[in-house]
């Protein structure tokens, strides 16, 4: 495999990160995921959001042996059906099998209005926020011409070690924010409601009554001593399954081994010039009920294909299809041999389509079907034969 073509996943993995640090390093980075302003008493900081988080290097995809990606649909048991988007419509279960159900309408109506502000109602001491009800982290950063009341802001909250509680409307939804300073940055942490968060108690966790003797108490102390270090090593937060995971991809990408590209246009056309695109769902039902098998049911038409083509060939009289007879005649001259037969065999597989193709080549168990295009499961039927 050409060395450009090597290490993809590593090297989409590196693109990303480079362009992360590249957009860190930047005072104007990407678009901001939201824009408005930070309002509180006479102050109006306008301020853009980007998401802390990174997206994951790591992102498998559902495909079929052939590499189609593949989506989830709906589907209705009672019915036996495949539902569409205008089939759904939200419920409420109040109790088991019984259901209010609440109309997209009615559910804008019950949206927050739209506001740009991120409303600071009042500060606290930042220790008084449990990590509990941090759920995703948000940088602020300053709009042009706001960065000397920005770092001030920042600054003062840090000295202070105050927290901003707000709200703000992000895609129809109101949220709960925490404003934290930390190194001169302001970042937006935004809170679990209370409902959403268990207390010790809620899962049986109440130790109020056991005390710690002291001499364990001065014992523990020392062994967790002797594993400290001085700082948080950021190494320890790397993922090192999705590493192994992407280092196998690309051992496998070298290798070319299960790398599945989907068929081009051209291929498509070939596809539908051999034959018509069989439903085996429906061809076995139809077996089913006839009595035949579906084997016998896709030879029968690759016979009577072949049979009419054959009579078409005999009623024209182009070049191409007299050049067909000529070669016949000419096979039957040199006798019934193998290499005559096989090329039969190739040719009368020729017409048929690639998924009835690919049916005899799961009869006939031949490794690697799922990769092969129309051209290669002939060629591999045509020697298995």
């Amino acid at each position: 495999m050409p060395d450009k073509q090597r290490s993809r996943a590593s090297r989409k993995t590196s693109a990303k990160d480079g362009k992360s640090a590249q957009s860190r390093s930047a005072i104007r980075g990407p678009r901001p995921f939201w824009s408005g302003n930070v309002a509180f008493g006479l102050v109006n900081l306008p301020v853009g959001l980007y998401p802390a988080q990174r997206a994951k290097p790591l992102s498998l995809r559902m495909v079929d042996e052939e590499g189609t990606p593949l989506t989830r649909r709906y589907f209705c048991e009672r019915e036996e059906r495949a539902l569409s988007a205008d089939d759904l419509v939200r419920g409420y279960e109040v109790e088991k099998d019984e259901f209010v159900l609440v109309e997209d309408e009615e559910l804008r109506s019950l949206a927050p209005e739209k506001s740009q502000e991120i409303d600071l109602k009042r500060f606290v001491a930042l220790a008084d926020i449990d990590p509990l009800y941090f759920e995703r982290a948000y940088f602020l950063t300053p709009e042009k011409g706001a960065t000397k009341a920005y770092r001030l802001l920042a600054r003062s909250m840090e000295e202070s070690a105050r927290a901003g509680i707000a709200t703000f409307v992000m895609r129809d939804r109101e949220y709960l924010v925490a404003i934290i300073a930390e190194d001169g940055i302001l970042r937006a942490e935004t809170l679990r409601f209370a409902d959403e968060v268990r207390s010790p108690a809620d899962v049986g966790l109440d130790l109020s009554n056991v005390e710690a003797e002291s001499k364990r108490v001065r014992a523990l102390e020392k062994a967790i001593d002797s594993l400290s270090t001085e700082r948080f090593d950021r190494e320890e937060l790397e993922d090192r399954q999705s590493q192994r995971t992407l280092e196998r991809i690309d051992e496998k990408l070298e290798a070319n081994d299960d790398v599945i590209e989907l068929r081009g246009e051209g291929e498509v056309e070939e596809q539908e010039e051999g034959g018509e695109v069989v439903d085996l769902m429906q061809v076995l039902k139809q077996s089913l009920e006839e009595g035949r098998s579906p084997v016998a049911e896709r030879e029968t038409r690759a016979a009577s294909g072949d049979a009419d083509k054959r009579k078409q060939g005999r009623a024209s009289g182009s070049p191409r299809k007299q050049g067909k007879k000529a070669a016949s005649r000419g096979k039957r001259k040199e006798g019934n041999t193998s290499s005559s037969r096989r090329e039969q065999e190739k040719h009368d597989l020729s017409a048929l389509s690639r998924d009835e193709l690919y049916a005899r080549a799961q009869e006939l168990e031949l490794p690697g079907r799922s990769r092969m295009t129309k051209k290669e499961l002939v060629e591999a039927i045509a020697g298995a034969a």
